[in-house]
């Protein structure tokens, strides 16, 4: 195409008149068309959108009321948070991020009734800082909640294989309630240090495929055979516990092609992790993060403030922004960066 062509037709298209790609600067009809649809398109957008409501900021800050506070079994209390209105809805499984009077946030499973809106109830263990300030709350006193969100979801129709150690038996609870109201096949295989730690045995249906496994009876703690015992050929396994207790279930299904679900309530360990250095933008700050700690575990040692929660990568606590404009999650994440920090 001539420079006096090429021209003419950049004018042509900047007056919304496309000429063929042949060169020879004639109308493209079918291209005209469809600048004449834009073109419309665009003025009505213009036009309608005058008439759109302002964008609201939506507030997913729950103000609760501790209603109750009892205890359930030794160092577990349970909670019952409400408002006087019906809270949103959440399936087997949720947890709630529990914002605390001094700051601290934590998660915690809902082990309520996911039929009964009026309220939230859920269960916390005294083992530190966080939940010995919920054991001291009080009747009436306010704290926020964000949530539920669900990432221990129960799904599938059976057959079910439950385990629960200790504290852990809080999100399984409500699965078993929808288990029996749904007449599905399963079973639960509930362990812990003794029967006076285990909380809610009595909300446990009296039915034979509950099995109570503790280990003051028994000696020693439970095997993942052994909590794995009598497992239905393609059972689902929802397990939820200590760190132990969930490495040895998973590492007897090893070989069983069954599917696994597990909830922890400490940190994952780390796993054959490479070294590698996190630079603070702000302040050129160099750290060094060995191949058996996390980025969150350094940079605290550097930054005490350095806030975080879950330590298990899904409640966003942690989230860095980066310098390339992303974001790192330092609790679960690996890898040189550059911090926004």
């Amino acid at each position: 195409m001539s420079e006096p062509r090429a021209a003419l037709s950049r004018e042509s298209a900047a007056l919304g008149r496309p000429t063929r790609l042949d060169g020879s600067a004639r109308t493209d009809h079918l291209m005209s068309t469809l600048v004449g649809v834009v073109g419309v398109y665009r003025r009505l957008s213009q036009f309608s959108g005058k008439r759109r409501p302002p964008v609201r900021t939506v507030d997913r800050n729950l103000s609760l009321v501790v209603e109750t506070i009892r205890p359930e079994a030794d160092d577990v209390v349970s909670l019952r948070l409400a408002n006087g209105t019906a809270l949103p809805g959440w399936r087997p499984g949720a947890h709630i991020d529990l914002v605390l009077p001094s700051g601290l946030v934590r998660q915690y499973s809902l082990c309520g009734d996911a039929g009964d809106r009026s309220h939230y109830r859920i269960a916390v263990r005294k083992i530190g800082t966080a939940s010995a300030e919920v054991h001291a709350l009080a009747p009436g006193t306010r704290v926020t909640v964000r949530g539920p969100r669900t990432a221990f979801p129960l799904v599938g129709r059976g057959p079910f294989h439950f385990v629960a150690g200790g504290i852990g038996i809080t999100p399984i609870l409500p699965m078993v309630r929808t288990c029996v109201a749904a007449g599905a096949d399963w079973r639960l295989v509930y362990t812990g240090r003794s029967r006076a730690s285990m909380p809610f045995l009595g909300e446990l249906p009296a039915d034979d495929r509950v099995w109570i496994r503790p280990d003051t009876e028994y000696g020693v703690p439970a095997s993942g055979a052994e909590l794995l015992d009598g497992l239905p050929a393609g059972a689902a396994v929802y397990c939820c516990g200590p760190v132990p207790m969930i490495t040895g279930v998973r590492v007897d299904l090893a070989l069983t092609p069954a599917a696994v679900h597990f909830e922890r309530f400490a940190p994952p360990p780390v796993v054959d992790g490479e070294p590698f250095r996190l630079t603070l933008r702000r302040s050129g700050q160099v750290i060094e993060v060995p191949g058996d700690r996390t980025a969150l575990d350094v940079l605290r040692a550097a930054r005490p403030a350095t806030p975080y929660s879950c330590r298990q990568g899904f409640c966003g606590t942690c989230a860095v922004p980066t310098a390339d404009g992303g974001s790192m999650r330092i609790c679960v994440d690996r890898g040189t960066t550059v911090l926004d920090l």
